[in-house]
């Protein structure tokens, strides 16, 4: 990237066919492979059905690779690269000679920085074209996000290659910050040891992470059980009614109360929760101390790719463990929306990040919605793709020549209002689900499976959920659990 050319990533656990259809649409020239093992895995269709000029190999040893299939084609290993790039410096250094050999070009701002390849669930994935601009408005504004400072540590277990990984690794190196990285496996050994002062995750994590905490309380004596869900009840009241005199309960309702009404609100949530502090407190100290020490996330947790469910975000802040979600897509380089520290309405996805619009418009007629109306959310400014690689029919679907970009997510914004417990909360985006998703039930009604699989995972009993839409008209929908507890 830092040469102009455009990389074109994708994970080592990809099926060889899809692998090989992006390297041959992105027109590809060379392969980095991680390991040997993974590149026996695809030699025999890659070097049959692609033109490569040479190959590099991060990790492990050339000998390892099957020559037989790399016939023509040159090896680098990683240490050989770097031998030749400082030779090659040192020649041009040197030599005026050589200097004349070479064109100095300058990178434009809108040139290709990379191709990121979209999951394909729906038929072929399609290169989304992601520029230089694109990326530097990531590392630029995702500062708004957090007060993250030079000799924080965050830890992070996506894949390197991801989009939603790449802008936080940009971010997080332009700004001297400490990078751990972690998989499944090795995740309560990392946190323990490393002690993170923020950490990087999809929901899933959090959902383990909590499931985790639940089991392990459950599992204990009686009187520690009953002790333990009491405090955290206690908690969960007392952080309720903080939010509704501090303004961040979420609304769809434009309409703002009267004056009196939010006096009466104040008063009443403040006195109850100022009872309420002792016991708070008290469990922070002899219980959520501990719990948050198991954890070992210092500051924030920041979360994105999916939505949190809303339980699982009370109990975190009943704990007091801040998690912060956001919201982008590859499309948008990925980063839109995010909750701010002091506006961390639970919930929601947070406000758009600086220079980024937001819209919400009716699925049919394109009409824009105001406020706390559900519609489809559409985006518009400097993270927004270019385009599709090689794919102008899918473009102009996804782009209109105003440059707004369709998310095909369903959604709305938070009406403003200037009193009342939702005083805070004007302008943040809600997220409720992909609009392809909506089950359309015979009596015209529109059902987001979203909603219901959350209040399905508050059971103890269900681990994962799906709703599906069946078409017919006595069974609208079914709810398939594939693995209980």
């Amino acid at each position: 990237m830092a040469t102009g050319a455009i990389n074109v990533v994708r994970g080592s656990r990809s099926a060889v066919k899809e692998l090989l259809h992006i390297y041959n649409h992105s027109e590809s020239v060379g392969l980095l492979i991680d390991n040997p093992e993974f590149f026996n895995r695809l030699a025999g269709k890659f070097c049959s059905n692609a033109s490569m000029r040479f190959i590099v190999l991060l990790w492990g040893e050339k000998s390892c690779l099957a020559n037989n299939e790399t016939l023509g084609v040159p090896v680098f290993s990683y240490k050989e690269m770097v031998k030749l790039g400082r030779e090659n410096r040192a020649a041009l250094i040197d030599s005026l000679d050589a200097r004349k050999g070479y064109r100095y070009e300058v990178i434009g701002s809108d040139d290709i920085a990379t191709l990121v390849y979209t999951s394909g669930t729906t038929g072929n994935p399609k290169g989304v074209m992601l520029s230089h601009k694109n990326l530097l408005h990531q590392i630029e504004n995702l500062g708004v996000l957090g007060p993250a400072k030079a000799g924080d540590r965050f830890l992070s277990m996506l894949p390197t290659w991801h989009t939603y990984e790449r802008a936080c690794e940009y971010f997080i190196f332009t700004r001297g910050i400490e990078q751990v990285y972690t998989t499944v496996r090795t995740l309560k050994d990392d946190l323990r040891n490393y002690k993170p002062d923020y950490m990087i995750s999809v929901p899933l994590v959090y959902e383990t992470l909590y499931s985790g905490i639940q089991k392990q309380i459950s599992s204990s004596p009686n009187a520690i059980k009953l002790i333990v869900f009491s405090f955290i009840r206690i908690s969960l009241a007392y952080t309720e009614l903080k939010r509704i005199y501090e303004g961040l309960c979420l609304t769809r309702n434009p309409e703002e109360p009267s004056h009196i009404v939010s006096m009466f609100d104040y008063l009443w949530s403040k006195t109850i929760a100022t009872i309420l502090w002792p016991l708070h407190v008290l469990a922070t100290k002899f219980v959520y101390k501990k719990i948050r020490s198991a954890i070992g996330i210092q500051k924030t947790a920041k979360s994105g790719g999916g939505s949190l469910p809303t339980h699982i975000e009370k109990f975190y802040e009943a704990i007091g463990l801040e998690v912060q979600n956001g919201y982008g897509l590859t499309e948008t380089s990925p980063c839109i929306a995010g909750r701010r520290p002091y506006y961390n309405v639970l919930g929601s996805v947070g406000h758009p990040i600086p220079l980024t619009e937001f819209k919400v418009v009716d699925s049919e007629t394109g009409e824009i919605l105001p406020p706390g109306s559900k519609g489809i959310i559409k985006v518009r400014g400097p993270p927004v793709m270019k385009g599709y690689y090689k794919n102008p029919l899918a473009t102009r679907q996804a782009l209109d020549e105003d440059g707004w970009l369709n998310t095909g997510d369903i959604g709305w914004i938070a009406p403003h209002h200037s009193v009342g417990r939702s005083r805070r909360c004007g302008g943040v985006i809600v997220f409720e689900g992909r609009a392809k998703d909506t089950i359309v039930l015979s009596s015209g009604e529109n059902v987001e499976p979203l909603e219901i699989e959350e209040a399905a995972l508050r059971s103890t009993l269900i681990q994962q959920i799906v709703v599906i839409g069946q078409a017919r008209s006595t069974t609208p929908w079914r709810c398939h659990c594939p693995k209980q507890r």
